[in-house]
């Protein structure tokens, strides 16, 4: 990995290089690193421990969240994106409406990359701590070094070209976890049995672990505590399609790719890989679970009383890898978390420089000073993740954090971009109040509500009185998410009716789907067209979707 940022130092000549990575990447490379920069520690470790918790449900996140949202920015947004030749998504924001706008969206950005860096180093840290006894704030400082050197040195380029190794080594490392782990339990139907005693234990129906819909007619009939209403607008539309159409980290992949037609291919080719990741991912945590409930303490128990479910990719490496293949899932967890952190810290830096530190505080200098100043956000990123990576120790199951911290800032930005690209009438004060009055109503709902069995504070209920209990952590934020994208959409549309536009249909072209012209594909074979590729894979993940029902 650090060879790989020494190698590439030399063609990093000017900021634009060390941001976009000059906008030359291929786009199956691009593609790769585009899933790649999602799957770090925090979905890996996350995922599984999602899987150990919520059972299949957790495959929501994939084939109900994650590709509908791809195929969206892959066929719709993308085009607004590369073809504004905008540096970042808040700097789209200052050519869509106005400066305190992209601001705005900057600093929140800036706050979630942080958390999301921090959480990776979290996960990496708790692993070494239980698999080689390494001291859990050893690994930490060691592990923000590494990245910190390889980052500091290649800029995007490295980190691009870090995940595409890193997505082939978390796949060879993974899949000898599962098929040691299903051969075990005697296949598919020994671990449905497995989770049977799990759902039965827990007070479910036997199957509620092992089936994706069929208990989602009630929030007391699931592990996630969640109805399917709730979830397809919580999850699949207010979090997911915030997530995957404006978060920088994933949409700058896209953005370094060498074309149009590549750039929009991007996403498309990177849902591929990406809808049989539960497969990798969420499928170890069922294992650990049912292995927890048929054997018995399996997995450690946490000082709530909870197994800790953080903990569930760990335990099956000791349990199931002999030294060699336990030193390639270990190389394998290693390279998600530097894949998770590395993205966060590039988006990170990019953002500062550009959009907060070039706007508002140095305006008008040279290339190579913004591109000192893009170390330095470096090396304060990794400073600040590492403060982050504590706040983590307060939950048992990662992705519910980050979960949260994506519905304070995803949820209400996704409201904010839908109104301004597929509405002219959307004015600058009515994104910037709109984007605020969405992520005050995130704090809101937060605060005066809980998941069943926590204390108010980190977790919610901090504003003194709970209004209502929620079944689990996901399901708060779910409903956070969704309650953040109401109120800024309602608002950005009210405002924009009662402000006046201050940009002219000239200067929104390009930028508002009814100005722009549409891209045409017909010079194409029929195979090689997005549209193609986007109702593929969309008809997969609704086979996948009934095949787990």
């Amino acid at each position: 990995m650090l060879g790989i940022g020494w190698a590439l130092r030399r063609r990093i000549r000017s900021s634009e290089d060390f941001f976009l990575s000059g906008r030359s990447i291929p786009a199956w490379i691009a593609g790769l690193a585009f899933i790649s920069a999602n799957l770090g520690a925090q979905e890996v470790i996350g995922m599984a421990a999602s899987g150990a918790k919520y059972g299949i449900m957790t495959s929501h996140f994939y084939w109900v969240g994650a590709m509908p949202a791809m195929v969206f920015v892959g066929l719709f947004m993308m085009p607004f994106y590369y073809g504004s030749r905008a540096r970042s998504v808040p700097e789209y924001l200052k050519l869509r409406f106005d400066e305190k706008t992209r601001g705005l969206n900057a600093i929140t950005f800036a706050i979630m990359t942080i958390f999301s860096s921090g959480i990776s180093m979290y996960a990496l840290a708790k692993l070494f701590e239980l698999v080689l006894g390494w001291s859990f704030h050893g690994s930490i400082v060691l592990s923000a070094v590494i990245v910190l050197i390889y980052i500091f040195l290649g800029g995007l380029t490295s980190a691009i070209y870090n995940e595409v190794l890193q997505f082939f080594l978390i796949v060879l490392g993974f899949l000898p976890l599962v098929l040691l782990g299903l051969k075990d339990v005697g296949g598919w139907s020994g671990l449905t049995a497995k989770l049977a005693t799990v759902a039965t234990n827990a007070g479910f129906e036997p199957g509620a672990w092992s089936h994706s819909w069929k208990y989602m007619d009630s929030p007391s009939h699931n592990p996630m505590g969640m109805e399917w209403f709730g979830l397809v607008m919580g999850l699949g539309f207010a979090l997911s399609f915030g997530y995957w159409c404006t978060d920088f980290l994933v949409v700058q992949r896209a953005m370094a790719a060498g074309s149009m037609t590549a750039a929009r291919r991007t996403p498309l080719i990177a849902a591929v890989p990406k809808m049989l990741m539960p497969m990798l991912v969420i499928l170890p945590g069922m294992l650990a679970i049912g292995l927890h409930a048929s054997r018995g303490g399996f997995l450690p128990i946490g000082s709530d009383g909870q197994p800790e479910y953080n903990l569930a990719i760990p335990m099956l490496l000791g349990h199931y890898l002999p030294t060699g293949l336990l030193g390639l899932g270990l190389t394998a967890l290693m390279a998600s978390f530097m894949s998770g952190m590395a993205g966060n810290v590039t988006a990170f830096n990019s953002v500062w420089t550009y959009d907060i530190y070039q706007t508002h505080i140095r305006p008008g200098q040279t290339d190579g000073h913004y591109l000192r100043v893009g170390h330095a956000a470096t090396v304060f990123g990794i400073l600040a993740s590492v403060a982050a990576a504590y706040s983590a120790t307060r939950f048992n199951n990662i992705l519910d954090m980050l979960q949260l911290v994506f519905s304070f800032v995803n949820g209400p930005l996704f409201a904010t971009f839908l109104l301004g690209m597929f509405w002219r009438r959307t004015t600058g004060h009515g994104a910037f109040y709109g984007l605020l009055t969405g992520t005050i109503t995130a704090a809101l709902h937060y605060g005066l509500t809980l998941p069943r069995g926590a204390v108010p504070g980190i977790k919610g209920g901090f504003l003194g009185a709970v209004l209502h209990v929620y079944p689990s952590e996901m399901a708060l934020n779910f409903w956070t998410a969704l309650f953040a994208w109401t109120g800024c959409f309602v608002a950005t549309l009210l405002i924009s009716l009662f402000t006046k536009r201050t940009k002219t249909d000239e200067e929104l072209r390009g930028l508002v789907h009814s100005l722009t012209p549409r891209i045409q594909d017909g010079h194409m074979p029929w195979y090689k067209r997005p549209v193609t590729l986007a109702v593929g894979i969309l008809v997969v993940s609704t086979i996948l979707n009934i095949i787990f029902w």
